[in-house]
C-alpha cells in the first residue's frame, strides 16, 4: 500500500473525515474515509479535501449494497483512490470493477468462510474483525479468528477488534497478521471530529461497558456503548421506531446523533471493548509512533522469555 507502518485506521461513518484520515496517513499509517453516509458529490468533495491535507495513500470505505454504488466507484476510480474498503455485502462486483484500475481491495470479514470467499473473488487483503470490535463484528474473538483465517488464505490478513495499543499490534503479528486496523482508538485522538464529551465518555468507560445489540438499519449484530438507546435496542424486537425521523437510510441518523451531535444517551455509540484501554487523547502521530516503538520492545522482551 505504500505506507510506513502496518497500522490502518478503521473506517467509521461520521468520524472518518479528511482531517483524521490525513493525520493517520501523514503519520505513516493508512487513513480510510468513512463514506457510508456520503452522497457521490460529498464523497468526491471529501476525497479532494483529503488530498489537500496529505500526499500519502489513503482509502475509502463504503457499503457494497448502496444504491449509488456505481457512482461511488466511478469517483474513487476517477480520483485515483489507493484502497477500497467495505464490509456488509458481496464484494465480488466491486473487485471486478476496481482492480483493473490498480485499486487495492481490502474487505472486512468476520468469518473464515467469508475471508476464503474474498480471496476466491481476488481480494488483495482482508481485514478480520473479531467480536471485541465496535459496530458490526464476528461471533468469534479476534484471538481465535485471526489465526483461523491466516491458516486458510494466502493473501495478507489484517487483525481488528480489541486492538488499541502496542500490545495489540505485537499480539496480531504473533497470530500471523500483517498489521492491525483500529477504529475505537482513533475516535479518541486530537484529530478526531467526535465531540469532546463523547471522547471523555470513552475514556471513563471500561471494557465491560459495551453491549451486543442489533444494528437499527442493518438488522445485524453490533457492539455499542451501553446507554439509553442500547438498552432500548436490547429490550425491543421492533427497531423501526428508533429510526431517526426524516433521515434517509444512508444518513445513519442515530450514529450521527452520537458522533456529530454528542448525544450520549439517544445516539448510537458504536465502539469496541478496547475502550477500557483508552486513557488519553494523543495526536495520531503520537499514537502510531508509540504503538510501533512499544511493539518493538514487546517483541524483543518476548524473545528473551523464550531463551533459556
Amino acid at each position: 500500500m505504500g505506507i510506513k507502518y502496518p497500522v490502518i485506521q478503521g473506517p467509521m461513518a461520521w468520524v472518518s473525515f479528511p482531517p483524521l484520515v490525513a493525520a493517520v496517513s501523514n503519520a505513516g499509517g493508512l487513513g480510510i474515509l468513512g463514506a457510508a453516509p456520503m452522497t457521490p458529490d460529498e464523497l468526491r468533495e471529501n476525497v479532494r479535501m483529503t488530498k489537500e491535507l496529505t500526499d500519502k495513500p489513503f482509502g475509502v470505505n463504503f457499503i457494497p449494497e448502496s444504491p449509488q454504488i456505481e457512482e461511488l466507484l466511478d469517483i474513487i476510480i476517477e480520483e485515483g483512490v489507493r484502497v477500497a474498503s467495505y464490509g456488509i455485502g458481496n464484494p465480488k462486483r466491486i473487485i471486478e470493477r476496481t482492480r483493473p484500475h490498480g485499486i487495492i481491495n481490502m474487505p472486512t470479514m468476520g468469518a473464515v468462510r467469508h475471508a476464503v470467499r474474498a480471496q476466491e473473488n481476488s481480494a488483495d487483503a482482508v481485514i478480520v474483525q473479531g467480536t471485541e470490535a465496535g459496530g458490526h463484528n464476528s461471533n468469534v474473538a479476534t484471538m481465535v479468528l485471526v489465526p483461523a483465517v491466516v491458516d486458510r488464505v494466502d493473501i495478507p490478513v489484517v487483525a481488528a477488534g480489541g486492538i488499541g495499543d502496542a500490545r495489540g499490534l505485537a499480539a496480531a503479528l504473533a497470530l500471523g497478521a500483517e498489521g492491525v486496523s483500529m477504529g475505537t482508538r482513533f475516535i479518541v485522538t486530537q484529530e478526531s471530529p467526535v465531540p469532546p464529551n463523547i471522547k471523555s465518555l470513552l475514556i471513563r468507560s471500561s471494557e465491560e461497558d459495551t453491549v451486543l445489540g442489533t444494528g437499527i438499519r442493518s438488522g445485524l449484530r453490533a457492539r455499542m456503548l451501553r446507554n439509553k438507546l442500547a438498552e432500548t435496542i436490547l429490550e425491543t424486537k421492533d427497531l423501526t421506531a428508533l429510526l431517526t425521523e426524516g433521515e434517509p437510510p444512508s444518513r445513519v441518523g442515530r450514529l450521527r446523533m452520537a458522533m456529530v451531535d454528542g448525544d450520549e444517551e439517544n445516539g448510537s455509540i458504536a465502539v469496541g471493548q478496547v475502550c477500557g484501554l483508552i486513557h488519553d487523547i494523543p495526536t495520531c502521530r503520537e499514537l502510531i509512533e508509540g504503538i510501533i516503538t512499544g511493539a518493538e520492545k514487546i517483541l524483543e522482551t518476548a524473545r528473551s522469555k523464550l531463551t533459556p
